[in-house]
Order: structure tokens, then sequence, then C-alpha cells
């Protein structure tokens, strides 16, 4: 079967059962439905003495076409955890329209390790997407408004940062001219779209700790330059206060369930090439005063999603994981190994010797360089043989981490029993001594160096002259202390995504560095990092059908 159908085929609780197995009253509850609701934030509030349970990362080695299973491990695991007799419940991102209707087709786990409703979760969910573009793009249009209406800021219509955002890959919308058709149809200007997800609001609303902070956030994002060169935000536009009312009601976690009735909180959704990758810091935080084990993830690799979730989420929510996950496949390893994508399926124990160095480096960057408890989990696929297995397993044990099979897709909790009982021995009784990979007070380039340096173990960091020019602004205005949010490839550690595996000597080329003032950090670009992402040649949105009754196919 199909996820979708086996999503479909296995019947729901409705969501009043969901609330009371998460332990919250339904006086914090506005339900959508039968199998949604939103958790009011008066349920931290009033519940801030209740001690938070321990939090469990998942990530992954770097992603491949082969595929890892990073969201169904998770899912998987929570329900791994409440078979054994502990309470766990998930928290993740919620999925972007772009990658659904493009490559994706969908982003809820997979085969019994899903959370549902499904097609809701993929689709439109409660909302909160559209609420978040919204935003954005009030701040657009006042900004633009502004101009027209005589410019009192003296706006510089040719230095003006903000983009307007939609949730779709559209790269006809990368580059605009908008405000044409004469006078009383605004100020002719370049412009553009970025996907809601790579937006700077977005990764606001998901680092805010209450509707005051991302007011206070969303005050300080940067719009634009006067003609004499003064930073204009959106508080000088006086836009925050409108801003924070569209997002009022998105901010409240949303919570449904995994297929074996696990709480999920998902919550947010922003980019990890781009922005930090994590679901929302709010939702974490409910998530954690529900369960004594919430199993979150992030995006991408460890090299992107699991580094800013630890430099940048922990940081600013006071956060401290009590073990890593790291998933891999056979599949994927040996792409790194150099196999072609139609030749993975024959044993080829020379190609996972090559590629499991890509899993050794972010197994050791979790280890040596975060000092996190960490375990491998090997996601099994049918033609999975024995020897490569245990290839993996040996190579892992002589960096002293412990790799387990799990069969979640396949199996559901039952098939991430092993992995569950390792995680929770890990949290007895492995050391944690959880450090970052850089210091706040360290200079922007001394950030940037640490990670390239330590993280992605590349030899050095050249800058471009704009990049140059850009550290110097950061320095000149006071930045210089906001974390770093690297955005480069996500299919290896350097800036080339054609290096897979585990490369050594190569230099990483910043282009540019931007201030999220908002967000709280400093986006660093390397390589061709794109904020508005093309559909493929044959979108996932062709095989995507609804029937005659309503019930929607095609997601996976």
């Amino acid at each position: 079967m199909t996820d979708i159908e086996i999503a479909n085929s296995i019947k729901k609780s409705d969501i009043s059962e969901i609330l009371r197995s998460a332990g919250i009253e339904e006086k914090y509850a506005v339900k959508y439905g039968n199998y949604k609701a939103k958790i009011d934030l008066k349920f931290l509030k009033d519940g801030e003495t209740k001690k938070d349970g321990k939090l469990i990362l998942v990530t992954a080695i770097s992603p491949t076409a082969a595929g890892e299973g990073k969201t169904t491990t998770t899912i998987g695991l929570a329900d791994a955890l409440n078979k054994l007799g502990v309470k766990a419940n998930v928290a993740l991102r919620e999925p972007s329209l772009g990658p659904v209707f493009g490559v994706k087709g969908g982003a809820t786990g997979g085969g019994y390790a899903q959370v549902v409703p499904m097609e809701d979760i993929n689709l439109h969910f409660t909302g909160d997407f559209h609420a978040i573009g919204a935003a954005n793009n009030l701040l657009c249009a006042m900004l633009d408004n502004h101009i027209f209406q005589g410019n009192a800021l003296n706006i510089d219509k040719n230095c003006i940062f903000i983009k307007r955002a939609v949730d779709m890959n559209d790269r006809q919308l990368r580059f605009i001219t908008d405000g044409e058709g004469g006078a009383k149809n605004g100020v002719p200007r370049a412009d553009g779209f970025d996907i809601t997800v790579a937006s700077e609001v977005m990764a606001a609303f998901c680092l805010a700790g209450s509707i005051k902070d991302l007011k206070e956030r969303l005050s300080k994002i940067i719009v634009a330059k006067t003609t004499d060169g003064k930073l204009v935000t959106a508080k000088d536009l006086k836009a925050a206060g409108a801003m924070t009312a569209l997002l009022k009601d998105a901010f409240n976690p949303n919570l449904v369930q995994t297929l074996e009735k696990t709480p999920a909180f998902i919550h947010g959704g922003p980019f990890a090439n781009i922005a930090h990758g994590c679901n929302s810091l709010v939702a974490t935080r409910v998530a954690l005063k529900c369960a004594d084990y919430t199993v979150t993830e992030a995006g991408f690799g460890a090299d992107l999603g699991a580094e800013k979730f630890l430099d940048i989420k922990c940081r600013i929510g006071g956060l401290s994981p009590s073990a890593v996950v790291l998933v891999a496949t056979v599949r994927a390893l040996k792409m790194h190994g150099g196999v072609d994508k139609n030749d993975l399926k024959t044993e080829n124990l020379a190609a996972v010797e090559a590629g499991v160095k890509n899993l050794l480096r972010h197994a050791l960057n979790i280890k040596d360089v975060f000092k996190l408890p960490l375990a491998v989990a090997i996601n099994r696929f049918p033609t999975d043989t024995n020897d490569e297995i245990n290839l993996i397993k040996k190579s892992c044990e002589d960096i002293g981490v412990t790799a387990v099979l799990s069969d979640v897709w396949g199996k559901g909790g039952s098939g991430g029993l092993d992995l569950a009982k390792t995680v929770l021995n890990l949290v007895d009784n492995a050391q944690n001594g959880f450090e970052y990979a850089y210091s706040e007070n360290d200079g922007v380039k001394e950030k940037i160096e640490k990670i390239v340096k330590k993280i992605y173990r590349g030899a050095g960091v050249k800058y471009t002259e704009a990049a140059e020019r850009d550290i110097k602004f950061v320095n000149e205005n006071g930045f210089d202390n906001l974390l770093v949010c690297m955005a480069k490839t996500q299919y290896g550690f350097s800036d080339d995504k054609t290096l897979l595996g585990a490369p050594s000597g190569f230099t990483v080329t910043v282009k540019s560095v931007t201030v999220s003032a908002g967000a709280g950090f400093l986006v660093v670009k390397t390589g061709d990092i794109l904020t508005m992402p093309g559909l493929p040649k044959i979108p996932a949105a062709e095989n995507i059908d609804v029937d005659d009754d309503g019930n929607i196919t095609g997601i996976f």
C-alpha cells in the first residue's frame, strides 16, 4: 500500500483523546474538526512550574536522492518509546506546499510511522503558513505604500531588502518588476518573491518565545535603507502590531497524532539550507511539558539542521538535548560511495565502506564537537544485505557509537524497539557535556570559520568582496553579536553539491552575509542557494488528485 492508503486504513482517535493522552485540558485547546487542535499558550504560562521532559534530537547523514527516512524514524521512535511504557510525544515541522507539489510529495513520515491526517498536514493544515505569508506581504505592502504616499522616511527604492512571499515553488517570481502601469499604480521597482519558509518572518515566528517576543522580533526586521544609508525596520513602518495580529492564532502550536495515537506537535517550518530548519520553539516547549520524552528532528543533514538546532534554537530557547539519533540508510551510503541511484539494489561493500565516511564525520561532530550522547539508526530497506549492515555497525563501533537497525516504516513502533532501548540507555548512562560549536562573543569571521573547520572539516574560508563589505556593515552597525545561520548546499559538507562523502582540503566561499535581526542571526550564503525553488520537470503535483467523494490521492 502507498503511504496515503496506509494512513487512511487506520482509524484515527478523536482529538479529545489525544489531548487527554498529552495531559492537556480542553480549555487550552481550539479544535479544528475531529483530528486537529491548536494549543493556547496559556498552557505554558499556567504550567511553567511543571518539569520538562527529556529532548531527543533526530538528525541524518547528508541527504541523497535515495532517501534517509529522518521524519519516519522520528515518528517511529516516539511510538516505540510509548510501547516500552515511556510517555513520549513528537515535535515536527509543518510541510511546505512547495516541496509537497515539487519533489517530496509530502513530509509526514512514511509506511506505518506517519502523522495524520496526512493530507491536511501536507496541504493547508490550520493555515499557519498562509498567515505567515500574509504577515510578510503586509510588511511589503506597507513599505511600498509608504514610498508611494510621499516617502517621509526617504527610503531608497534601490536598497530594499525584503521580498514578498508565497508558499510555492515558482521560479518565475524570483525576479520581477512591479508598480508599473502609471503613477496611480505604485512606484516601479525591481522586486521578487521568496518561498514563505525562507522568509525572515518564518524564522522569527519559529524562534519567538511569546507573543511579546514575536512582536519585538518582527519590529526588528530590516526592510530597506534610506537615501543617506540609515536602516529602515518594520518598527519604523509601524507594521509590527498588525503583523502580530495576523499571526496571533497561528502562533499557537498544532496538535495531531501518529498512526499509533502518539501526540504530535507540528508547528512552523523554516528551510534548513537557508534558515534554521526546526519546528517552533513554543511547540517544543509545549511538547516538553506533556511527556517524559519529546522526539524532534532538524532538517537535512547534521551539518545543517542539527548544527543550527544546537547552536541557534537551543541557545535561544535554553534547550539541552539528552541524546541524538543519526539516521542513515545503506542505499544513501552507497550513493555517497559513488554508486548511481539505479544500481543501489546490488550488494556493494566497497561503496558502503567509502560512503560510511559521511556518516562517521557527522557522528564524530555530534559526539566530539557538541559532546552529546549519540546512537545511529540504520533505516532498513529490503535490499540491504547483512554484510552491508554489519560493515556500518562495525564502523560505528570503532568510534564508540552504537548503530541499531530500525524498521519503523514497515512495522511502526514495534520496528523501533531496539532503537528506543538504545536511546533510553544513552540518556541514563552516557556522559552529556553539551557544548556549542562557537561562542556568541566570537567575531563574525571566527564564528563562520569555526563551523567550517569544526563541523564541515574544511581547510578554510574565502570571502568575496561583497561578503567583506557585508561583514564590515555588520560590525559597524552592532550586529556582530548575532548567531550565524549558514546557507549552503544540503548534499555535502562543502559548498559544492557534487562533493559527496567526506571531502577534505576544500575551501568554503562566502558570497554574502545578511542580517536577519528579527530572527536573531546572520545568514551566511555560500554556493548557489535559492530562496525561491523551482518545480522539477515532472512535479509531484502531476500525480495528486481528488476523486468524486473528495478523497485525495497521490500524496506520499
